[in-house]
């Protein structure tokens, strides 16, 4: 495989060829094939697919996050994430500081190596406290927008401590977005009760097992990474050191294959090629497609 020929898949299935995403169809299916997108692209960018790349077809003067905010394909960005997370066609997350968007197959794995696996207990603190407290109102009222939240806090919050303490909370996949609305903003609640089903699987689930699945989803998805390239991705949440583990494991299986490229050498799931995949398909327990799953709701 050329490198041209790599970057030439990797435009094509991360939808930058000129063939933007319209529908929220067309976005939940991206999603779907994927497994794994950022909602925008960072400094600097990880080997990752972004939702508002694949929404403008184009990975040309992309906003990040912080500069997003007159940018025209914010709004249609935010508003097909909202459409698809209140129906549960995806999932949001943390990595390394940037919304990560998983699709409904792919999160109870990420749940699974991500988590402390105690979804109903707090971040206990002694030196911030209000984390716990703010776990417990989500928990008895919830969801509830930042101004509701201030308001069951006393008020005298500040936005920015609120802000940090909610984005302390998702990074440890405690609460969740579940909702937007222009005139409220956000609407969070605690991840054990919105994502019930997928909780319980991800708690259930081996740290092994997830691994595996999310290696092999990301492989999917870049066609093809250094093992470099896939430590690096999953560094945030486990061990450069487990990860190579696994993917050994997976090598040794015939799971995983390398491939050479002009200057260096690829991993690639094996007979990825020759893999039919539709794009409800769910993950096995190594990363295998198998037939799709019905969506509940």
């Amino acid at each position: 495989m050329t490198e041209l020929e790599l970057r030439h898949l990797r435009r094509e299935k991360w939808r930058l060829e000129g063939e933007p995403i319209r529908t929220i169809e067309e976005a939940r299916s991206f999603v779907d094939s994927v497994g794994m997108c950022l909602m925008y692209p960072t400094q600097p960018m990880p080997l990752l697919p972004t939702l508002i790349g694949a929404i403008a077809g184009s990975d040309q003067k992309l906003p990040t996050r912080k500069t997003a905010l007159n940018d025209p394909g914010r709004m249609q960005t935010e508003e097909l994430l909202a459409r698809l997370a209140r129906e549960k066609s995806v999932y949001e997350a943390q990595l390394d500081g940037e919304t990560l968007v998983l699709s409904a197959q792919l999160f109870p794995y990420f749940y699974a190596l991500a988590s402390d696996r105690k979804p109903k207990q707090p971040i206990v603190s002694r030196t911030r406290p209000l984390s716990e407290h703010l776990f417990r109102k989500l928990e008895e009222r919830g969801p509830l927008s930042r101004a509701q939240l201030q308001e069951q806090l006393g008020g005298a919050l500040s936005e920015a401590a609120l802000d940090r303490t909610l984005q302390e909370l998702w990074s440890a996949l405690k609460v969740t977005p579940v909702d937007h609305k222009p005139e409220a903003g956000d609407q969070w609640d605690v991840y054990y009760r919105w994502a019930a089903d997928a909780v319980n699987e991800g708690v259930r689930m081996s740290d092994a097992e997830a691994l595996s699945a999310l290696i092999s989803k990301y492989l999917d998805c870049v066609v093809a990474a250094t093992q470099d390239e896939i430590e690096t991705l999953f560094s945030p949440i486990t061990s450069r050191t487990r990860v190579a583990e696994v993917v050994r494991s997976l090598l040794s299986a015939r799971e995983f294959t390398y491939t050479p490229s002009e200057t260096r050498t690829l991993i690639t799931v094996a007979h990825s090629s020759a893999r039919t995949e539709s794009p409800g398909a769910q993950l096995d327990r190594r990363g295998a497609t198998i037939a799709p799953r019905r969506r509940n709701g």
